[in-house]
């Protein structure tokens, strides 16, 4: 299966996270597996005329696309013409590209929030009117039509991300090599499944201090972000906490909220990441399906019955009270 990866407007940090998977590397992964690139602006050797030719020799037809991957937004701007944004060498814009190969392609992945929704490329006042491939924010059409289905059959999939897991990358891939990714398998964003029907919430080493509603009052403290610190792990689709970076690593097990970044328009929250927005003390974004009656009714309780080891530590940047040893009964 070849891949044709283009990068559009953005940071370029989900070929980043990418280059970060262990265990095996991403090239010993994709290679065992059947997959390879085309070409890719960062892992490839072939640059300038050698690239213009083979998208060239890919627009005619020549050479089959098994997938084309887009990092980064795509900027239509300025006047629709996708003119801020050039493919060097091609005299075309990305814009231009995007639109001539979709169709060709068997089928066409959106890598990361930038390519999947617009995400921070778009934010602020989005002078290069910069979009994703099939959303505009919670909008559905962006580069593609709503209606856009790639050669499968299949329309955009999103693996959003920001940055993307370079594991959602590589399975993504390995399970539409093995032809074992459907539509059934996308979520309603057109989000694998995989990664998407699990929230960031599980797996989070803070759930003890949730389940209590001990918070964290500043970033030090060990405490659930969710009441103060703008954590919304709650309602955010991702298994980072089942499977963290690296082995080892979630925004969360880090001491920083997560911010939902899988989701569309998570770049302009209308207030400070780290900050709870609330009303008459009660945080507004609650747990996803939870009715706010019941949190409440919840949330009374379980403060009150919160341990005094739980309640310390929860604004402690370390453990100050260790957990009490019962002895066996019958013991001495």
């Amino acid at each position: 299966m070849k891949v044709l990866w283009l990068q559009a407007a953005g940071c370029g940090g989900c070929t980043m996270s990418l280059l970060c998977a262990e265990n095996p590397n991403v090239f010993q992964l994709l290679e065992d597996a059947g997959v390879g690139f085309l070409w890719h602006p960062s892992f490839s050797l072939e640059t300038g005329a050698e690239v213009a030719a083979l998208l060239a020799r890919i627009e005619a037809g020549e050479v089959a696309l098994d997938v084309l991957a887009v990092e980064g937004a795509v900027a239509r701007g300025p006047r629709g013409t996708g003119r801020f944004q050039m493919l060097g060498g091609t005299g075309r814009s990305m814009l231009d590209w995007v639109e001539r190969l979709a169709p060709l392609a068997g089928d066409v992945v959106a890598v990361g929030s930038c390519a999947a929704f617009g995400g921070v490329t778009s934010a602020g006042g989005n002078p290069s009117d910069a979009v994703g491939l099939g959303y505009e924010g919670t909008l559905r059409g962006g580069i593609l039509a709503p209606e856009f289905r790639a050669r499968s059959g299949r329309p955009v999939i999103n693996i959003a991300g920001c940055p993307t897991h370079p594991d959602w990358v590589t399975e993504t891939l390995l399970l539409l090599k093995a032809g074992a990714l459907g539509a059934e398998a996308l979520d309603a964003l057109g989000r694998p499944l995989f990664y998407a029907q699990h929230l960031v919430h599980h797996g989070c080493p803070k759930n003890e201090f949730y389940e209590y509603k001990a918070s964290a009052v500043a970033f030090s403290d060990q405490g659930c972000m969710m009441e103060h610190l703008g954590c919304i792990g709650t309602q955010a689709v991702g298994d980072c906490n089942i499977r963290p970076w690296n082995g080892e690593g979630s925004c969360t097990r880090g001491g920083y909220p997560c911010i939902n970044c899988t989701a569309p328009e998570f770049e302009e929250p209308r207030h400070a990441f780290t900050e709870t927005p609330k009303i008459a003390g009660i945080p507004v974004g609650l747990p996803t399906d939870m009715p706010k009656a019941w949190f409440m009714a919840l949330a009374s309780l379980s403060k009150a019955a919160t341990p005094e080891r739980i309640a310390k530590n929860a604004v402690a940047d370390r453990v100050v009270v260790p957990p009490s040893i019962r002895r066996p009964k019958g013991g001495k």
